[in-house]
């Protein structure tokens, strides 16, 4: 039987150390509770990160007992405090600290050229936040920051997180939205500055072609690609999942009519839905089709943004917005037939998540063109 081997006494002794300052964060966490669940546990994890990579990086032959410290800092912790200090989450802590701390101004560089000490046990956590609010811009939960920590691409990471603080998504809200591949479905319509946009300011809608993606992901609709329905079903599904249907839209979308009618020359015409942005301050007219799209399909739209330009909006909004929502669009014919100045735009949509790693694919090609 072999023996482990045995840590250094000043190992040891540095290793008390950790546990002893990282002990004084959680009591501090603990105290000041009132301050915010979330937002308290984001920052103590945070602290944690930073006094793990500070002793690591001051220890020596720290690749011999290194993961015999986290296990045992994992067992000390678990012991007083229950659940929630691991080894796995004790190295995202490591994790989270690392990826973050260029963003208040301090690398791992930084600490490994002068170590700065622990907070004396003096000090609380809530002096902690008070001093570093400005400059550690946690806004989101710590469920939410583990799931961003599994995003490899940092400009995609950054989207997500800029996007799940804008629009207060839920964990589950911000899981779809990745599943779904929205960074990679809105980056495929836009240039290279357009794409590090969305990583530095996220989704910014200041003209019609800011809220377009494709595809459209309606998988929350619970139809099946192989099934038969209508146009009509289609709708009623929309409607009856219609939060999350804004929510696959995008930002500013409210929700007007489904149906709209509109008569001139004593004919009724029916427009499939009507929202309106308030970003844009614009209507925005959808139109659904199950088979390919055809050139009848695109005029038909024309004439309902021609009617809701000169008898609906006033003249403080800008012009309507027409998307005909299709199962397969014909790109060369979108062409041909609109001008390229029409505020009418094709787009496809699909019934199931898409491939993320095709996405991912597709926008390599896109940006390498």
């Amino acid at each position: 039987m072999t023996k482990k081997p045995r840590a250094a006494p000043a190992a040891i002794d540095s290793e008390s150390a950790l546990f002893a300052s990282i002990r004084t964060l959680i009591e501090s966490a603990r105290s000041t509770i009132a301050r915010g669940v979330d937002l308290v546990q984001v920052h103590t994890n945070f602290e944690i990160g930073r006094h793990i990579v500070e002793f690591e990086q001051r220890g020596e032959d720290r690749a011999e007992y290194g993961k015999q410290v986290l296990k045992q800092l994992a067992e000390r912790l678990g012991a007083e405090f229950g659940s929630g200090f691991s080894v796995t989450n004790l190295k995202l802590m490591r994790q989270f600290y690392v990826l973050y701390a260029p963003r208040i101004g301090q690398t791992v560089s930084d600490l490994s050229a002068s170590p700065a000490p622990p907070p004396s046990i003096g000090q609380t956590l809530s002096d902690l936040l008070a001093a570093g609010a400005s400059t550690r811009p946690f806004t989101l939960s710590w469920s939410h920051y583990v799931f961003l920590l599994g995003i490899k691409n940092a400009e995609e990471r950054s989207f997500y997180e800029i996007e799940s603080t804008q629009q207060n998504w839920t964990l589950r809200d911000l899981r779809r939205q990745f599943q779904s591949g929205l960074y990679e479905r809105l980056a495929l319509s836009r240039d290279k500055a357009g794409i590090r946009q969305l990583a530095q300011q996220g989704q910014t809608v200041s003209r019609a072609s800011d809220l377009l993606k494709e595809p459209l992901v309606l998988e929350f609709l619970g139809l099946s690609e192989q099934a038969r329905f209508s146009e009509s079903d289609l709708e009623t599904a929309i409607i009856s999942q219609i939060e999350h249907f804004l929510l696959e839209l995008g930002k500013g979308f409210l929700f007007e009519a489904r149906q709209k009618r509109f008569t001139f020359d004593d004919e009724h015409f029916f427009v499939d839905l009507v929202f309106y942005n308030r970003l844009l301050r614009c209507y925005v007219l959808i139109d659904l089709k199950l088979g390919k799209l055809t050139h009848q399909d695109l005029g038909q739209m024309q004439m309902y943004v021609n009617y809701f330009d000169r008898h609906v909006k006033t003249d403080t909004e800008a012009a309507t917005v027409g998307i005909v929502l299709c199962k397969k669009k014909h790109e060369a014919l979108v062409e041909i037939t609109l001008p390229k100045d029409a505020n009418i735009h094709a787009r496809e949509y699909q019934l199931y998540l898409p491939s993320k790693e095709e996405l991912q694919q597709k926008l390599a090609e896109w940006t390498e063109i």
